[in-house]
């Protein structure tokens, strides 16, 4: 079974794009649904001990943790060494299942993929991109969003053009869904070709 990453920074149109993967019949692992789960479950727990104050009835109230560690990297990297192996236990149970259920390809979609060393463990990249105007635009329209909240989202990741070179593949969604899934029927085609650990 070949493992495709995909990633992308906010508003490029990553969701969008997994599930479309997920349309065309390709198991995809949410990265983010997988930490709310842990963050209504088991993290909650450790989370508190870390972060007194940041629960509620077992489960992580997520804007008081953001507030508490959105501008404290070492804050942010302690809830990371918490959360991380949780994650990656989740996301190994997953390629497990996918692959006893024959599926030639999966997707697993983690939003810091570059960021956190996952491109090591998926056997090929994809990049979801868009102009930055357009970025820009899809992120002011979320709800709770400010300049200052984006400022700081957009420092942690990795710029897209750096993402971009780093691909195997690449996705624009400036132009509408359909060319998305002509796109991703094109890599589909493409990832049932290469050997795992290729690259």
């Amino acid at each position: 079974m070949i493992v495709l990453g995909l990633t992308g920074s906010i508003g490029m149109g990553k969701s969008t794009t997994a599930t479309l993967f997920a349309e065309a019949g390709v198991p995809v692992y949410d990265a983010d649904a997988a930490v709310h789960r842990l963050y209504e479950s088991e993290a909650a727990p450790a989370i508190e001990a870390a972060f007194p104050g940041t629960t509620a009835q077992g489960k992580v109230d997520r804007n008081k943790l953001s507030a508490r560690v959105v501008h404290d990297s070492a804050a942010m990297r302690k809830l990371e060494e918490i959360v991380h192996p949780m994650l990656g236990a989740s996301r190994q149970k997953f390629l497990n299942d996918a692959e006893q259920s024959g599926a030639p390809v999966a997707v697993v979609d983690v939003p810091l993929l570059f960021e956190t060393g996952g491109e090591k463990r998926v056997d090929a990249v994809v990049v979801v991109t868009t102009t930055a105007e357009l970025q820009r635009e899809r992120i002011l329209t979320r709800s709770n969003m400010t300049e200052e909240k984006l400022a700081a989202l957009l420092a942690r990741q990795m710029p897209d053009a750096e993402k971009r070179k780093r691909a195997h593949f690449v996705v624009d969604t400036s132009h509408g869904l359909d060319p998305v899934r002509a796109r991703i029927k094109d890599i589909l085609a493409e990832a049932v070709k290469l050997k795992p650990g290729q690259f």
